[in-house]
């Protein structure tokens, strides 16, 4: 049986409840749950659905991903988010992607600290013995709001050993205790700093690249915009994984997918009210908004990456247009059946592990015709 929805159906936003124990217990039996993914058949998965499958917009959700958001609303979990506060947000998050961490193995593991706009700010480098490697300055998910280095370890971790490259991901100032534009000032000071010590970390000095997933991606987007303005180095190239490019969007994509597929507008429109509530800047400023940059040409080549049941990919698939359009190279690959955050679904097999591997190859072998 199949379901099949249309940009026409409303959807009622779900009510918000606070994180209490249970929600605890439940993030925890979650991640057992979805440790055990790999290992169950594709036709028990099928059975457990009960023959369902999911179409939109002519994409069939990927059977691993259907039976994991199946079983979220099953733990009456609904989106990232499940409490207005934002301390007990971030602690959700951390303790579902610590609950199925596969801590895989790489050469090296160091913490340090490099520069941000105000001071130092925590990095973790992730080292190859791939000799004369690229460098990637990695900014993580979260919505400018949650997430953190150790959120996205694994999916580094993944980066560094299948893609042969250095990763040196920043743990940015979030909001709201820092609102916009703080995230893209330490985001473009940490790039400078792994400009200047690329050698001293092992990697190439000419091929320090940038990248990120979702508000990480709009981060790597926007320090590209800047390194090109400032005439800074240039990075070698900008990873976007289904990034934030419009923060006032309103597309297609945002309203078939409001609810159900793990982003939900509600989660948006909950990351945007703290990242931008407490400052100066609107949702229309480029400043936030790489989208609308007066002009995308002169910039790093991009591999944009997205997902068919993802709120942001429409937004994702228009920034890669406005790049094509100025001239900028770009590598667009949308994958269909996949939702937002894929790439961090990797360890659960299925088709994310299936594009993340594909992103990753991409990735190197754009970085390696670069040198």
């Amino acid at each position: 049986m199949t379901e099949t929805v249309t940009s026409g159906e409303s959807v009622q936003p779900p009510v918000r409840r606070k994180v209490s124990v249970s929600d605890v217990v439940a993030n925890k039996v979650a991640g057992v749950t979805l440790r055990g993914m790999p290992r169950i058949p594709h036709p028990v998965k099928r059975v457990l659905l009960g023959g369902r499958s999911i179409t939109i917009d002519g994409n069939t959700l990927d059977t691993t991903l259907h039976l994991m958001l199946a079983g979220q609303q099953l733990l009456g979990l609904d989106g990232l988010v499940a409490d207005d506060d934002f301390v007990a947000a971030r602690t959700q998050l951390e303790l579902l992607a610590a609950s199925f961490k596969k801590r895989i193995p790489v050469a090296g593991v160091t913490d340090l600290t490099v520069s941000g706009a105000e001071g130092l700010v925590k990095a973790r480098h992730y080292r190859t013995d791939e000799p004369g490697a690229p460098l990637l300055v990695f900014y993580h998910g979260g919505g400018h709001v949650i997430g953190s280095i150790d959120s996205h370890d694994d999916l580094c971790r993944e980066i560094c050993r299948s893609g042969a490259v250095h990763v040196l991901s920043v743990d940015y100032r979030l909001a709201p205790e820092h609102p916009a534009p703080a995230a893209v000032e330490d985001s473009y000071a940490a790039y400078l700093w792994a400009c200047e010590h690329a050698a001293e970390l092992g990697a190439d000095p000419q091929r320090v690249a940038v990248g990120g997933d979702s508000a990480g991606g709009n981060l790597a987007a926007l320090v590209t915009l800047r390194a090109r303005d400032e005439q800074a180095p240039r990075p070698a190239l900008q990873l976007l994984l289904y990034p934030v490019t419009h923060y006032d969007a309103e597309t297609r994509s945002r309203t078939l997918f409001a609810r159900g597929f793990f982003l939900t507008q509600q989660d948006i429109d909950w990351f945007r009210a703290r990242y931008l509530g407490g400052a100066q800047l609107e949702g229309s400023d480029p400043r936030v908004s790489p989208l609308l940059a007066e002009d995308h040409s002169g910039l790093s080549p991009a591999l944009v990456a997205t997902a068919g049941f993802d709120p942001l990919r429409d937004e994702g698939r228009h920034y890669a247009d406005a790049l094509r359009a100025a001239g900028t190279p770009v590598d667009y690959r949308e994958y269909g059946s996949l939702v937002h955050g894929f790439a961090n679904f990797f360890p659960l097999g299925g088709a994310s592990a299936t594009a993340t591997g594909d992103v990753i190859s991409a990735m190197r072998a754009h970085l390696t015709r670069a040198g």
